[in-house]
């Protein structure tokens, strides 16, 4: 069990609610990917941004991807965002967003100001969770540190409708869902 050292802003799984957790406070760590930290705490589950994991003990990442290549011509690298994408986790399922088949589409255009504009059709494994909007801003947020993106907007669609043959087969083996 970990001790809290601070007060810190949680995401209530899966209804998504903020909530704060208060200074000694006992947890533990379930999951730990993309710099974030899924923790139990009295029985529920709880998501911390990397920001925070000096609550628990932990150094802050901030969880820049070393990115080897700015093109210099302006143009987003778009291997580079699918390696952004692939560091957002659902934080109650330790297989990243892409290898999840999540993301349904990837549309990198230029507008008429000379702008890199970022387009992503994302959807969840449920319609219903709580979590959605904060797996999509953590997508954005992650995209948006891209080299050359200027804008990034992520969109939530329903069809079509997610199921187990979207995730790559090392995400399936990974979950034992083959």
């Amino acid at each position: 069990m970990i001790t809290l050292t601070r007060d810190c802003e949680a995401i209530l799984i899966p209804a998504g609610e903020k909530v704060t957790l208060i200074k000694g406070a006992k947890v533990r760590i379930t999951q730990s990917l993309g710099g974030d930290y899924t923790l139990s705490v009295n029985g529920s589950l709880v998501k911390i941004d990397s920001k925070d994991s000096d609550a628990i003990g932990k150094e802050v990442d901030n969880l820049e991807i070393e990115y080897t290549e700015k093109t210099g011509d302006g143009t987003v690298d778009e291997s580079l965002v699918w390696e952004a994408m692939k560091t957002c986790y659902d934080p109650e399922i330790p297989v990243n967003v892409v290898d999840l088949g999540l993301i349904y589409n990837l549309d990198i255009q230029k507008d008429d100001n000379d702008l890199n504009n970022v387009v992503i059709s994302m959807t969840l494994t449920a319609p219903g969770c709580g979590m959605g909007p904060f797996i999509a801003r953590d997508v954005e947020t992650k995209v948006d540190a891209v080299p050359n993106v200027d804008n990034v907007m992520v969109k939530l669609v329903w069809e079509p409708m997610w199921n187990r043959e979207m995730m790559t087969e090392e995400a399936q083996l990974q979950l034992g869902m083959f």
